[in-house]
């Protein structure tokens, strides 16, 4: 199994993308602007996109993607999140005013999208790949991923604040190889780390502290902004783990 960032930057700019994760080339992981790094081909070979949440830079070209490939495409994309991500989605894109409702539009038979409703902590099978969304604390409800069914599991928090049952879950995941979390601003902006429910490297290291298991740690989700002092502070920090930095366009294999 491959596991590919497309983007995983918490903004535009300086050449970065937002999240996206690619796995093998039918499941998308969000739908940041790194969606937009694939071609038209590889588009039409994604049949599941799994969303965090709802904001933007999760899920602004989800309707393009839709658009893109509508009359390319011989089933629906379907779209997996939490009840209140699909509603948000429902209320606020696919709504007719901001974009077309693409479970509405039939194309050669079939909708461009259908929305199927995961339950946290409950795992979507497909093709022998399992993903299992697990809630963490956000400013909207948010899912980080489990995703397992290769070489080892891998974690993806790409937002998240402090979120103590979080780590009891992630501790019980006995083949756990990645753990991806985020790390959006620099100190000096604790302030607004609290207020956004994001992490910064000092609340990075106190989150860390609850891992029970060793894993290879990949921070994500840093604004582009901020990177060169995240990364001066994360390398600062007092901790045991090693922590590395993941780019737009590496590759994980699982």
């Amino acid at each position: 199994m491959q596991f590919q960032a497309l983007g995983c930057s918490g903004s535009i700019g300086n050449g970065h993308n937002t999240t996206s994760f690619l796995i093998d080339d039918d499941i998308l992981i969000d739908a940041g602007s790194g969606l937009g790094t694939l071609s038209l081909d590889a588009m039409c070979k994604i049949d599941h996109v799994f969303l965090s949440h709802s904001h933007i830079d999760h899920v602004a070209l989800l309707p393009l993607l839709a658009d893109a490939t509508l009359s390319l495409r011989s089933k629906p994309i379907v779209v997996h999140a939490t009840k209140p991500t699909l509603d948000s989605l429902s209320d606020h894109v696919f709504n007719w005013e901001v974009y077309p409702d693409f479970r509405e539009i039939i194309s050669d038979g079939h909708p461009a999208v259908n929305f199927s409703v995961i339950e946290p902590n409950k795992p979507v099978s497909i093709g022998g790949r399992h993903l299992t969304g697990i809630p963490v604390e956000h400013t909207v409800p948010t899912v980080a991923y489990h995703l397992a069914g290769g070489d080892g599991s891998l974690v993806v928090a790409t937002d998240m604040t402090i979120s103590d049952k979080f780590w009891p879950v992630v501790n019980a995941i006995d083949d756990l190889r990645y753990l991806l979390i985020e790390s959006a601003f620099q100190e000096a902006r604790l302030g607004l780390c609290q207020d956004s429910g994001h992490l910064c490297p000092s609340m990075l290291r106190s989150e860390l502290l609850k891992l029970e298991r060793p894993a290879e740690i990949f921070v994500v989700h840093m604004k582009s902004s901020a990177e060169d002092n995240i990364r001066r502070e994360i390398a600062a920090l007092d901790i045991i783990y090693e922590i590395r930095f993941l780019a737009d366009g590496d590759i994980l294999a699982l």
